[in-house]
Order: C-alpha cells, then structure tokens, then sequence
C-alpha cells in the first residue's frame, strides 16, 4: 500500500532543527517529496533529508532574516518542483525583549520576531495562496504557540508571543477566506517541546526538571508527536479540520 503523502510535495521552513527537521524526516518515510529549507545548518538539514530519497528532496538555504526572502525561497522551491502541494511555515526566532532592557534591544529583538516569524511567513503564505488558487487548491500548515493564546510565561518572551499570535490569525483568515477554493489552512499551537530552542529557554525557569515538573504529564512534547500531526495535515484527508487550531500540550493547558 503506498504510503499516504506518496505524491505530494511538501515544502517545510526551518528543517534543520527540532520541529522542522523531525518534520521533514517523518513526511520523507510518509512517501512526500520535500523541499527542505534551512538557514545555517547545514548539517541538520543533511541530517533530516538523509532517509528522503535524491529524488524526493530538495535543499534551499535562504536567510529568513533577509527581506525577500520568503518570496526568493518560493521562486526556487517553484523552479525545483513545479507543483507544491503543502506549505509547512515552521522556520522561527526567539529573540529577547526584556521591559526592563535597553530600547535597542528591544526594538533589534521586536524587529527580528516581526521580520522572521511574521512577515517572512506572511510572504511565504501570499505566495503559496496564489499557487493554491492556480492548482485547485493545496494546504497551509502554521506552527504557532500555546503562548500566543495565553502571553508568555517568560515576560521578556513577549515578541515571539505576539508574533506567533499574528501568524495564527493570518492562518485562520486564509481558511476562512478560501475555503471553497480548496485550500486548507491549519494552526498547530504546541507548548513546550523539547527542542534546542526550549532548552536555552529552560535556564529562566529552573531548568529543563522545573519545566516538567510545572507539566501535566511531567514531560516536554517529543518533536515526533508535533511531526506526526502535521503529516496528518498535509494529506488533506480531514478537510473540515481547515481553520482549526490544534493544541498539542499534553493538557497542560485546556481550553
């Protein structure tokens, strides 16, 4: 029996690292082609293609940093597969924005969470809508935050909180708007999961044991349990689903 994205190109920003990375390994053993892109690591992007056969993959190194880039990385995904069929915006900083910081770490930090984890995505998902609306339709998939929900619980956190809020109603107004073009448009909303990023950002709360202790199941999320619902995602099986934010929390936060 093939395997369920057998056919379908997938392209996931930030594969390198954490989500992105277990992301991309786990749509290459679901049979999807994957446009991997990566800023800086190299090695972890080699890493989690490695298992994707040549050709099913493709590797893309831009600077989400950079503005452009988003539209720069679309052109190439295009020029490599003519045809995407899911967009995975994944690719995220965390920079510091202490109240009590100087203002030009604030405004440097504010900046590098807009640029990066909004604007960048909003390019990126403009671009794919458009492709979307031309093929008959395809999929959106957003990592977001329990934070965005909630504010975060680190006060100096508060860029990324707001960012990964404004990404999700980017997402939700996408599936609203669009529905009936046949595309989908999913928020995936995780709490702590146990990536580098989580783990520089334990120091400020007792350290990786603090955090799983103040958890309900005493546990960061694996990256695999994120990886394996947006795998779900990406086929486009549950279409009604469009709109929704999935929270992946290990109830530690009900809504």
């Amino acid at each position: 029996m093939a395997e369920p994205l057998t056919g379908r190109t997938v392209l996931v920003t930030g594969a390198s690292r954490g989500i992105g990375a277990e992301t991309t390994r786990t749509l290459g053993e679901r049979g999807a082609t994957v446009i991997a892109h990566y800023g800086s690591f190299r090695h972890g992007v080699d890493e989690a293609v490695a298992g994707i056969a040549p050709a099913r993959r493709t590797i893309i190194a831009l600077d989400m940093s950079e503005s452009g880039a988003a539209r720069r990385l679309w052109s190439e995904a295009i020029r490599a597969r003519s045809r995407i069929d899911v967009v995975v915006v994944n690719a995220a900083t965390m920079p510091t924005t202490a109240f009590e910081g100087s203002d030009e770490d604030w405004d440097d930090g504010w900046q590098q969470a807009l640029q990066v984890n909004v604007l960048e995505p909003a390019n990126l998902i403009r671009e794919a809508v458009a492709h979307f609306l031309e093929h008959g339709g395809g999929t959106v998939i957003t990592l977001s935050s329990w934070a965005a929900q909630r504010g975060s619980a680190i006060s100096s956190l508060a860029a990324y909180a707001a960012s990964k809020a404004a990404v999700a109603n980017l997402t939700q107004t996408v599936a609203r708007n669009h529905a009936r073009d046949g595309i989908l448009a999913h928020v995936v909303a995780p709490g702590i999961v146990h990536t580098r990023l989580s783990e520089a950002s334990a120091a400020a709360r007792g350290g990786i044991e603090g955090i799983n202790a103040a958890l309900a199941m005493g546990e960061m999320v694996p990256p695999r349990e994120v990886a394996e619902l947006i795998a779900f995602l990406a086929t486009g099986t549950c279409r009604h689903l469009t709109g929704a934010t999935i929270d992946l929390n290990g109830a530690s936060n009900i809504r």
